[in-house]
């Protein structure tokens, strides 16, 4: 295993990394946790920044595609529109729809995509395994 690899990437590709392992355990200690009091919001508002940083920095990453946007970068609207529904669903109070629509996002912005990731011969999957 060496961050190492992960620190020496362009910064588009640390912060998009950096951005989504931290949303990913905010994230799932958001599953966790109780619903709706002060630390929810908190994490929350924190979660939906990291994931806007995430989708960002995805549009900066184009290193398996010669230069040009590749079929992952799908997750990019996915992600923004996801964020959308969930938040419209809150502010609607509709605590079901807001959950559904985060989780979500969780599973296929997160877990589906970072799948992707952990392919053999990409940076995580380099960083963690070894070439």
């Amino acid at each position: 295993m060496s961050i190492n690899l992960l620190f020496e990437a362009p910064m588009a590709v640390q912060l998009h990394a950096f951005g989504a392992m931290s949303a990913f355990g905010l994230g799932s200690a958001q599953m966790v946790l109780p619903k709706g009091r002060t630390a929810h919001i908190v994490m929350g508002w924190t979660w939906v920044g990291l994931m806007a940083l995430v989708a960002t920095s995805a549009f900066f990453i184009r290193g398996i595609n010669n230069g040009s946007f590749s079929p992952i970068h799908l997750f990019i609207p996915l992600t923004v529109f996801g964020l959308y529904g969930g938040l419209s669903a809150l502010y609607r109070k509709d605590g079901t729809g807001h959950g559904r629509a985060m989780r979500g996002l969780f599973t296929g912005a997160l877990v589906l995509a970072g799948l992707f990731a952990f392919l053999p011969g990409r940076l995580m999957w380099t960083s963690v395994f070894g070439s």
